[in-house]
């Protein structure tokens, strides 16, 4: 299955016209015809299975044929906040593999240790669309804006929030803390680390702290092993 996406596409919709590069990659790369099928998500738990029914490759318009509601393969919700990492590659390559193996929300956050202090979110929310078609998902993960860490701790949050850091102290190992199907926010620090100001401050705010086992892992990394560990857990 090629899998496309549409922001905009639901159960009203009758028809969706392509951008010029989509409509160049369906019919000139893909070779796709009129009365040729394709498959749309709107990112939002749902597939539409349309025709096509003029192939411009400037101007490919797709009618919609049906519409099935895709049950989620999770029965979890996960939540990871990071710093923007120095080397963006890095960044990149966490929110591809996180996004293929299940996350639902990743937010930014800017701590005292953080190398780098912008983004580009438009990037970054391509990477994680083209993540999200590539392994056939058909719910986007959300990227949220970025914030400061005090901004963060601020806000309220229903599920679980666990703070994975470097210093001594009391400490649960993620893997065992953790039930099924708990919806959790796991904050991994940047290069450096949180800061001891951090890191107490988010106890103060209710966070556990946590360990992701004895090796040190570099901050991207660390957020993957916390993916694939929720990952796990909910098998």
């Amino acid at each position: 299955m090629q899998l496309f996406y549409n922001s905009i596409i639901n159960k009203d919709t009758k028809e969706i016209t392509f951008d010029k590069v989509e409509s160049k990659h369906i019919i000139k790369v893909l070779r796709k015809k009129e009365g040729d099928q394709i498959f749309i998500t709107n990112g939002k738990g749902e597939l539409f299975i349309c025709k096509i029914t003029i192939a411009n490759y400037k101007r490919c318009l797709v009618s919609i044929i049906s519409r099935e509601e895709k049950k989620k393969l999770r029965d979890y919700y996960l939540h990871v906040v990071l710093s923007p990492l120095k080397n963006n590659d890095r960044l990149e390559w966490f929110l591809e593999k996180a996004t293929e193996i299940g996350i639902d929300e990743i937010t930014l956050v800017i701590c005292d240790n953080s190398e780098r202090k912008f983004i580009k979110a438009e990037r970054l929310e391509k990477i994680i669309l083209a993540a999200m078609k590539q392994s056939l998902k058909f719910e986007l993960p959300k990227l949220n804006k970025v914030i400061s860490f005090s901004e963060f701790l601020k806000k309220e949050y229903t599920n679980t929030v666990y703070i994975a850091h470097c210093e001594k102290g009391d400490k649960k190992l993620l893997k065992n803390h953790v039930k099924p199907k708990e919806s959790v926010t796991i904050l991994i620090g940047p290069e450096g680390d949180f800061s001891s100001r951090e890191i107490s401050k988010s106890i103060k705010s209710g966070c556990i702290p946590i360990t992701l086992g004895n090796t040190r892992l570099r901050a991207e990394t660390a957020a993957l092993v916390a993916v694939q560990n929720i990952s796990f857990i909910n098998q």
